[in-house]
């Protein structure tokens, strides 16, 4: 009896003692992380990322540690730039963006996170099927929460995107192979042939990133920046008419929503407070 009261008692103690290093690795954690959120604010990312892995060792379960080392990284990628370091901050916030959703796969901020990493490195250099990827996080966005505009933005942003690139890369080959006073530059119609291959090829692209923009609007009515590029769709649309009457009335849709844009950045500017 004497033995089993003493067996349950070191139980207790060890359990006891486990309890207590668990509270003081969550402090610990807790105190990494704000230091790193610290330097991650005066930019200190090097710092800052050494912070939140140390807070994620004391503690797996905090999700903001996470975050935070993830964005850490993000802010070290460069677009563009081509040294191995770059690229591999790049990929070390997309892989601890994707560690974030394996536990929590409806994480919004890991889902955009991806989104944006993903849409900067297939900016520069030029990749269609980086921002074809960063298109389907800002797709499972909305499928997660429906009724916020900005994913309905980024997959306009990308689909002019790609429409934009492939439009241009029809004019310079065109342009390649036509006598010197046939060449076509940008905000030139289209011949009807060129017109019609690039609707062929881009007219869903450009009809699916219109309808998104519109959502976008339709959910934040003075997205000043979703009717931007609304408008710069509309102008791909224009190039792949097949008469100048529909182009006209795409440029029309066009010009009056930069108007319109602005008016709404005249307003705002109208509503900062003077110092």
């Amino acid at each position: 009896m004497h033995r089993k009261v003493s067996t349950l008692f070191f139980a207790a103690v060890v359990a006891a003692a486990f309890i207590a290093g668990s509270g003081c690795n969550k402090l610990r954690a807790r105190d990494k992380l704000n230091k790193g959120v610290q330097a991650y604010k005066n930019a200190q990312f090097d710092i800052a990322i050494e912070d939140f892995k140390e807070a994620q060792q004391y503690d797996p379960t905090l999700m903001n540690a996470q975050l935070y080392l993830a964005a850490a990284y993000a802010n070290q990628y460069i677009p563009g730039a081509p040294s191995e370091e770059n690229v591999r901050n790049g990929q070390a916030a997309i892989d601890t963006y994707k560690a974030i959703l394996e536990k929590n796969p409806d994480n919004l901020s890991a889902i955009d996170g991806i989104g944006s990493i993903l849409y900067n490195m297939g900016g520069t250099p030029y990749d269609a099927s980086k921002l074809e990827e960063a298109r389907t996080y800002h797709e499972k966005h909305i499928q997660i929460s429906p009724n916020d505009p900005e994913p309905y933005y980024w997959v306009g942003v990308i689909d002019w995107a790609l429409a934009y690139r492939a439009n241009t890369d029809l004019r310079d080959a065109y342009n390649k192979t036509a006598r010197p006073k046939k060449q076509i530059k940008e905000g030139d119609p289209m011949p009807p042939a060129l017109a019609k291959q690039f609707g062929d090829k881009y007219g869903t692209t450009v009809t699916d990133g219109i309808a998104s923009l519109q959502k976008a609007i339709e959910l934040r009515p003075d997205y000043d920046d979703a009717m931007a590029y609304l408008n710069l769709l509309y102008r791909q649309k224009a190039d792949m008419e097949a008469t100048s009457d529909a182009r006209k009335d795409d440029l029309k849709l066009a010009d009056d929503l930069v108007d319109k844009v602005k008016a709404i950045k005249q307003k705002k500017a109208n509503m900062q407070p003077t110092s």
